[in-house]
């Protein structure tokens, strides 16, 4: 089993936090209001694809640049302990 550590709020942990709260909001407000909702879980789909072929994600950079640090480094070595 895989599991990473979870006492603080790091980047990467974040990010998926973001993208679980945004697809279950988009498939609740679907089913509840209206199916254009589902443009929203879409959009989050192709933002874990687009991030996954190449390395780019728009909430990532938003969040760094409010002051999230990220668990792994540029050299995508895992920093022990931070």
């Amino acid at each position: 089993m895989y599991l990473l550590e979870n006492s603080s709020w790091y980047l990467e942990r974040v990010i998926f936090l973001m993208a679980g709260i945004f697809t279950i909001a988009g498939t609740a407000l679907a089913c509840l209001h209206s199916i254009y909702w589902l443009i929203l879980t879409a959009l989050v789909g192709l933002n874990l694809l687009v991030f996954s072929l190449t390395g780019f994600c728009p909430s990532a950079n938003i969040l760094f640049k409010l002051g999230i640090k990220p668990k792994i480094s540029k050299t995508g070595v895992c920093r022990i302990g931070e």
